[in-house]
């Protein structure tokens, strides 16, 4: 069986793992090795890093809503609670969004829910 020499495609893998390191600091942008473990480390944390963010997004919209409703003398669980009895399907995101760019149109949804 002939041998088989395998340099560019070892050499394209390497050049794909500093590709993929470029910013990274000290050897992790040069080393082989180290860009490796890097690259992997990064991958991972960069995963949890968009769970995250959908969190954090979901409690930035639960603040906006407590301090919007608070004017109007309820609470967050409160708001959310009468939402739920009266049939109301707009979403956190929506809601806080509506209360910090149209207070009036938020001020409506609140009296409503309150009757």
């Amino acid at each position: 069986m002939p041998r088989v020499k395998r340099g560019t495609s070892h050499v394209k893998k390497r050049k794909k793992v500093l590709k993929r390191a470029k910013g990274f600091k000290w050897g992790r942008k040069k080393k082989i090795k180290l860009a490796k473990t890097a690259i992997t480390k990064a991958g991972a944390k960069s995963y949890i890093g968009r769970k995250q963010k959908k969190r954090n997004q979901r409690r930035l919209w639960q603040i906006r809503l407590n301090a919007a409703v608070r004017k109007y003398g309820l609470n967050y669980s409160q708001f959310i609670d009468l939402l739920k009895k009266n049939n109301i399907e707009l979403d956190r995101k929506i809601l806080s969004d509506i209360a910090q760019k149209n207070p009036e149109i938020f001020e409506q949804i609140v009296k409503s829910l309150k009757k």
